[in-house]
Order: structure tokens, then C-alpha cells, then sequence
């Protein structure tokens, strides 16, 4: 939503990623049948000189879906993976937070923390969501949309504080929970999606006070910053998945017409994990 703002004029086509197969071909790194990752927006077939097209990793075992390049093993996978090791810089014995936690990334940010010895707590929009999350191995989990009090419900998760938090809401929950962080806690901001629809700008969150008292380091990043390391990312996600360790769930919907559709559910949390269209 926010990108299509920024980049995107009327009657373009709209921007998305896919997992697209060769169906011809004159470019001789490219067979007929093979499987890759491109950015070419929402559209059934495309023309490619080849060089916008990521290879999905030759390991890939045929007994995972393909689509998990658009998810788990993709973009978000790999925005949850460099988010937690180089801007939250987790440590083992730890307390993350992370909010959208049901969601594309946020699924991967608590099942890597756990995988790096932390304790993990999330909260998501309704309860078969939070059930979701305990059955993925989050410690505590909560619907932030039946808590009396947000504050009170992330206090109760973690009474000492949270050393990382992983936010891809923005507005009124980042605002508390930045007033629950620990001393020299680090806040990666990958997201806003509270604000995405507000047609008036919101006021605040004024961070100064809690910053300036708790030594904090807030970093908002974009994946794209590794992008010379995505095979390591890749690999290691796909390692992960193959051996249980990380879990995933697709909300898949079939059929090209049924896309806008598809993306607006998405953007009122109907999903559970990544929301893929099966075209």
C-alpha cells in the first residue's frame, strides 16, 4: 500500500511479486521450465530479458511449495531474518516483541527468535491468530483488540521489559510499548501498517523521553539493504523450514480475478502468515 502510493500512477500495472515458470525461451540461462522470483506486478504472462529474475535456490526440495519464495522462504523471510540479527542485533536469553506477529513476517521474526534462545511475545487481531501463534512456539501471545489495556497486556507478557521490538505497526502500540523497553533496547521498524489507510495524519508517538532515559536504538531498514547476502538468508530459511524448525501457513487464494480481493483482505488482517493468489 504504501509503495503504490509513492511509485504508482493511475494505470500502471499494479506492483507484486511472483513465482513464475518459463514457458519459452531464447535466453540460454533460462530453460523452458524453469522456476524464479520476479517483480513484474500483477499479471498472468510477461516478457523478460532475464536480468530482474532471482533463480528460487537449486536445494529447493520438491516437496515444498514454491510459493513459500513469495513468504517464509522469500522477502519476508528474509526481512524478519536481517531485521532480527543486524538492526534488533538479538542475543540468546532475551525478550523480543513483535506485533503483526500472525502475519507474513512477523511469523518468521518469533520462530527465528526462539531459534536464537530468546523469549518471544506477540500479539495479533483475533484469537485464532494468538492460538496460531502458540502452536508456532511463541511464549506469550495476546489479541490486542480484546486487552482492556495494551499496556497492562504487555506488561503482563514480560514484566522486566523487552529488550528487542520488532514493529510493523507504528501508531498507538508503538507508542506504548516503547515505554516498556529495557536499558539499551533496540527497536527495528519495519513497518506502519496502522497508518497505511488514515486519511488524517496521526499525531505522535513522541519518542524522545523513553529514548533518551532507556538509552534506545530505534532503526527503521528496508531488506533491500542485504541484498548481497540474500543467498545466505535464503539458505538459511530453507534449512530451518526443511528441518521444522520454522513453520508456515499460506492463505491462498485461487484465481487472478480474485486478487483485489485477495489484497484488501490482506490489508484487514484476513490473512493467517502470506496471503499468495494462485493465478
Amino acid at each position: 500500500r504504501p509503495y503504490s502510493r509513492r511509485i504508482m500512477k493511475e494505470g500502471d500495472i499494479m506492483i507484486g511479486t511472483q513465482v513464475a515458470r518459463i514457458v519459452e525461451s531464447k535466453n540460454p540461462a533460462f530453460a523452458v521450465g524453469t522456476f524464479v522470483v520476479s517483480d513484474m506486478g500483477w499479471r498472468t504472462h510477461f516478457i523478460s530479458d532475464g536480468k530482474d529474475l532471482e533463480r528460487l535456490p537449486s536445494n529447493w526440495p520438491e516437496s515444498l511449495p514454491r510459493s513459500l519464495a513469495l513468504g517464509t522462504v522469500g522477502m519476508p523471510g528474509l526481512t524478519a531474518y536481517f531485521g532480527l540479527l543486524e538492526v534488533c542485533k538479538m542475543k540468546p536469553g532475551e525478550t523480543v516483541l513483535v506485533n503483526a506477529a500472525a502475519g507474513a513476517v512477523g511469523s518468521v521474526v518469533g520462530q527465528l527468535a526462539k531459534i536464537g534462545g530468546c523469549k518471544v511475545v506477540g500479539c495479533a487481531g483475533s484469537d485464532d491468530k494468538v492460538a496460531y501463534l502458540k502452536k508456532i512456539g511463541f511464549d506469550e501471545a495476546f489479541n490486542y483488540k480484546t486487552v482492556k489495556s495494551l499496556d497492562e497486556a504487555l506488561r503482563k507478557a514480560s514484566p522486566d521489559g523487552y529488550d528487542c521490538f520488532f514493529d510493523n505497526v507504528g501508531g498507538e502500540f508503538a507508542s506504548v510499548a516503547i515505554n516498556q523497553m529495557k536499558k539499551y533496547g533496540r527497536i527495528a521498524v519495519c513497518g506502519a501498517i496502522s497508518q497505511y489507510n488514515e486519511s488524517v495524519p496521526q499525531k505522535g508517538p513522541y519518542v524522545q523521553i523513553p529514548m533518551i532515559f532507556n538509552e534506545l536504538q530505534m532503526e527503521g531498514f528496508l531488506v533491500h539493504r542485504w541484498k548481497n547476502r540474500r543467498e545466505e538468508g535464503l539458505q538459511a530459511l530453507l534449512k530451518w523450514v526443511m528441518e521444522g524448525k520454522v513453520k508456515y501457513h499460506e492463505q491462498v487464494t485461487e484465481g487472478f480475478e480474485n486478487m483485489p480481493k485477495a489484497f484488501m483482505g490482506m490489508l484487514k488482517g484476513e490473512n493467517l502468515g502470506k496471503a499468495v493468489v494462485k493465478v
